[in-house]
């Protein structure tokens, strides 16, 4: 029987290449989405992969959105909590309002997501949790310290339930992507990227978004039964841990 497996952010970069890949290799796949009705149409369209509309930072809202999935779908077993913003600024220039949208998206929707599939996955003792990190997550970014923070926050998120869930037949891991050829890092100048983002990762070159879906899928997969609480860094070598 085809594993269920829901993608927060699954209509667009990183995502849609998870999404799809899941897809590929097997899965029922669900995708949210939380305001881009277009693309999301479109991606319905062209991947047959049913879309749902909910924000990831409330806790009700998953709660809701997930019981529609399941009774459309079947219990989740593949969770990938790959839903992320940005708010970009100095931290001395950082309002509250940027700092609580970030946490609440790309920290918060970790908690709302998986508390509403752990207690299921527990039950049927199986279960893939699969958390989007980034390299900034890793190593700190200028400009950035609600994202680095939450991104970080993530990482210690999966180490820890990762401890929990060992027994239950759960596994947590996180992706730490670097730099992804996706519509945010297309949109930096191509002066940018030559003068000062290319030079710094060793296989010079961007990341393709389908690198990280192979991760992803690899991680879901029933054979990686024994990796667990792991932290995979997809970076081209930027950042070495």
């Amino acid at each position: 029987m085809a594993r269920v497996a829901l993608v927060t952010g699954g209509t667009r970069g990183i995502g849609e290449a998870i999404s799809k890949a899941l897809k590929a290799a097997g899965c029922k796949v669900a995708a949210t989405y939380a305001g881009n009705d277009a693309a999301a149409t479109k991606f319905k369209e062209s991947s047959g992969i049913p879309v749902y509309k909910w924000d990831v930072g409330s806790f009700d809202a998953c709660g809701e959105g997930i019981k529609k999935v399941e009774a459309d779908l079947g219990p989740v077993d593949i969770l990938v909590n790959n839903a992320g913003i940005t708010r970009d600024t100095p931290f001395h220039k950082m309002t509250v309002e940027q700092w609580n949208a970030v946490m609440n998206t790309n920290l918060g929707s970790l908690f709302n997501m998986t508390r509403h599939v752990i207690e299921g996955m527990r039950a049927r003792r199986f279960g893939r949790i699969i958390n989007i990190s980034s390299i900034n997550g890793q190593k700190g970014q200028f400009g950035q310290v609600n994202y680095s923070a939450a991104k970080a926050g993530d990482i210690g998120f999966t180490k820890a339930l990762a401890l929990e869930t060992a027994r239950a037949g759960i596994t947590v891991n996180v992706i730490c992507p670097g730099y992804i050829n996706t519509e945010m890092v297309q949109a930096v100048p191509k002066e940018v990227l030559d003068k000062s983002v290319l030079p710094l990762i060793p296989t010079n070159r961007l990341g393709e978004p389908e690198e990280i879906a192979r991760a992803v899928v690899f991680l879901a997969a029933d054979e990686s039964g024994f990796i667990t609480g792991s932290t995979m860094t997809v970076n081209g070598g930027q950042y070495l841990t």
